[in-house]
């Protein structure tokens, strides 16, 4: 049995975060709050203190942030990182003899007691200390213990023993041999602010063009950034752009028997002309790309490129490397099923091949190239279906030289994958947010994802429609459901996307039978009026700006609801600590009715008391409205503005 240093009095417990007992960083990014807590307790009666202590992996000294007793012996302290890359921390906690001795010093003077032992044992505690204090501190302490000893008055020594100036150079002190560590050292890994708040919007590039029936190139895109821009997106983000395979190629509508002119679907990836590294040609070239990636940055929006990990018919890899596939009796190569479903125009990897080591290197590689012509955004599609070790090493080693690189898993997939795959790496991850609908469901869902320790590592990113996905809601709530998810995607979540321009102009003619999109893009190239006003698009504009300016909107952590009498009203808080915005979104359900609820604003937290009048400033609508106390009746109009988004101006603060 392994015997503690008795005279380190002091138990740590329960710390968070620590994922799967430190197998997994927690995950922020700059600028992001951490909450560090733990159950810290020591015997007897004498006070207890505790820090957290952190370094970066290029840091050799550790830096301190001290901890503050909540209730019922647990201990908290909040840390925004400012640095990119990977953090150790750690709990400490020991008994605070000059406090406990400060404490019971006044404790005794107050009952009019003799301190003279005590003021002794008082310097003789700083007698103690000094020997660990630095060089200019020496002075000070030698005045103070002098003073003590040399006291006029009682009262006199509790007012030194009790000044700031004491307390906070003894608050420098530690005596090591006595100080509990936790004995498991935490990790976090720190990403940049765009992993933390980002606008996604999703566009095929072959429908870019203006002329109709002509295949778009990486040149319209260009022309189509200004459009982008406008709107409030940061990142542009594309199906593959790689050559489509020509081999089992897919029809309309997923059709088996394609027309000649079919160009077939961007996800069966390879052919004759190259795989995973080359584009499409009919896009143009790579010069073209790297043109493409340079003009978006110009206008801060960067790209987002979709990595699919698997090959049509036609891949050169299939060929190439036929090992890493898997081979059926009869001869053929394995294509992708899910019973009855058959997907003969894609081939996916055997990620249990002999030659395991080899892809893995082969499909980082892809990931490099791709970074070499500038693209620091890569969405993964169905990561979920490859091997975890895989995008463990995968995401660590693209990590390792460019910390820069976000990851967005595409997994509609079981709670606990999707879980998995945060852990080892992925900076975000598509959600349920879709299928999410009603208030209850909403909050619960939030409550999840914001409240329980997956917001240590889970970050969600919101869509309300992809190509693969059009919801029910859509497609019977016409434009006015198009704008309330999409309110509700970017006020929850500070990550979100959508799939356009199908979104703003409300296409949602479902293919019988299935949640998805009729005429389905995947297959077939569009033609779109690009600059044809739409009131979605309209308001998805006023929405990104809200969410530029105000910073409570910037996080997803931040989030508390709101009481509302009604359940088609959903009522939710959003503040920002440091910069004290802070938000009442407000949002009507019912697409169809106008929704009337009394909410119930938090005022305490505002700092306002229950008789003041607080102004509310509707950033939608451009309305003000002046409030009284905790009950305020709201009325929403779907067919004119289905949602508040009020900013909280208290008048006399």
């Amino acid at each position: 049995m392994h015997i503690q240093d008795g005279r380190k009095r002091v138990v740590i417990s329960n710390v968070t975060p620590h994922i799967e007992g430190g197998r997994f960083p927690a995950r922020r990014a700059i600028g992001e709050q951490l909450t560090l807590t733990a159950d810290i307790i020591g015997d007897g009666h004498d006070v207890v203190a505790a820090s957290v202590i952190y370094k970066h992996e290029s840091e050799m000294d550790w830096e301190e942030i001290p901890m503050q007793y909540i209730i019922n012996d647990q201990w908290q302290a909040t840390w925004k990182p400012q640095k990119m890359g990977f953090y150790e921390y750690r709990f400490t906690g020991w008994i605070d003899h000059f406090t406990t001795w400060k404490k019971g010093l006044v404790k005794k003077f107050d009952a009019n007691q003799d301190i003279s032992v005590e003021i002794l044992i008082g310097a003789e505690l700083l007698s103690e200390a000094s020997q660990l204090a630095s060089a200019n501190e020496i002075p000070a302490f030698k005045k103070w213990i002098e003073a003590l000893k040399t006291v006029g008055s009682p009262e006199q020594a509790v007012n030194l023993a009790i000044s700031d100036e004491v307390a906070n150079a003894m608050a420098k002190i530690r005596y090591t041999d006595r100080i509990t560590v936790y004995d498991q050292t935490c990790k976090l890994e720190v990403e940049r602010k765009k992993a933390g708040f980002s606008s996604w919007y999703e566009l095929f590039p072959r429908s870019a063009s203006t002329l109709p029936d002509t295949h778009g190139t990486f040149k319209d895109v260009v022309n189509l950034l200004p459009l982008v821009s406008k709107m409030g997106f940061d990142t542009l983000y594309f199906p593959p752009v790689h050559p489509i395979g020509e081999m089992k190629r897919k029809g309309k509508n997923n059709s088996l028997t394609p027309a000649e002119t079919d160009p077939g679907s961007p996800w069966a990836i390879g052919n004759r002309l190259g795989g995973h590294k080359a584009i499409h040609p009919e896009l143009g070239t790579i010069e073209d790309f790297e043109n493409l990636v340079t003009e978006a940055k110009n206008l801060d929006i960067e790209i987002a490129m979709d990595i699919a990990y698997q090959c049509a018919p036609d891949h050169p890899y299939v060929k190439e490397h036929p090992q890493w596939f898997k081979w059926r009796p009869d001869g053929t190569v394995q294509y992708a099923e899910n019973p009855p479903k058959r997907y003969e125009d894609i081939l996916p990897f055997d990620f249990e091949t002999q030659d395991w080591q080899n892809l893995w290197e082969e499909l980082k590689s892809v990931i490099d190239f791709w970074i070499s012509k500038g693209v620091r955004v890569f969405r993964i599609d169905n990561p979920h279906t490859k091997a975890f070790a895989f995008w463990e090493w995968l995401i660590g080693e693209v990590r390792k030289v460019n910390p820069e690189v976000i990851f967005l898993a595409e997994a509609f997939t079981r709670p606990r994958v999707m879980e998995r795959l945060a852990k080892i790496g992925f900076n975000q991850s598509y959600t349920y947010f879709t299928w999410r609908n009603s208030k209850w469901e909403i909050e619960q869902y939030m409550n999840e994802l914001t409240k329980t320790d997956q917001q240590y590592y889970f970050r969600p990113n919101f869509w309300p429609n992809t190509p693969d996905i059009l919801p029910h809601h859509l497609v019977e709530g016409g434009e006015n459901a198009h704008i309330t998810r999409f309110i509700l995607a970017a006020t929850l979540s500070s990550n979100y996307g959508m799939y356009g321009p199908v979104y703003e102009y409300g296409v949602n003619t479902p293919h019988p039978g299935k949640e998805e999109y009729t005429d389905n893009e995947k297959y077939e190239i569009k033609h779109w009026d690009w600059n044809r006003y739409s009131r979605t698009r309209e308001i998805i504009t006023r929405v990104n700006r809200i969410r530029k300016e105000n910073p409570a909107l910037q996080s997803t952590w931040n989030i508390d609801f709101a009481e509302t009498n009604n359940d088609n009203v959903i009522c939710y808080v959003k503040e920002d600590d440091a910069s004290g915005n802070a938000l009442i979104i407000s949002v009507n359900l019912d697409v169809f009715n106008t929704q009337g609820a009394h909410i119930k604003v938090p005022i305490h937290r505002f700092g306002i008391h229950p008789g003041q009048t607080y102004r509310v400033s509707d950033m939608l609508s451009g309305e003000q409205y002046y409030w009284q106390g905790e009950y305020n009746f709201i009325l929403l109009n779907p067919y004119e503005m289905p949602a508040h988004i009020l900013k909280i101006e208290n008048l006399n603060g």
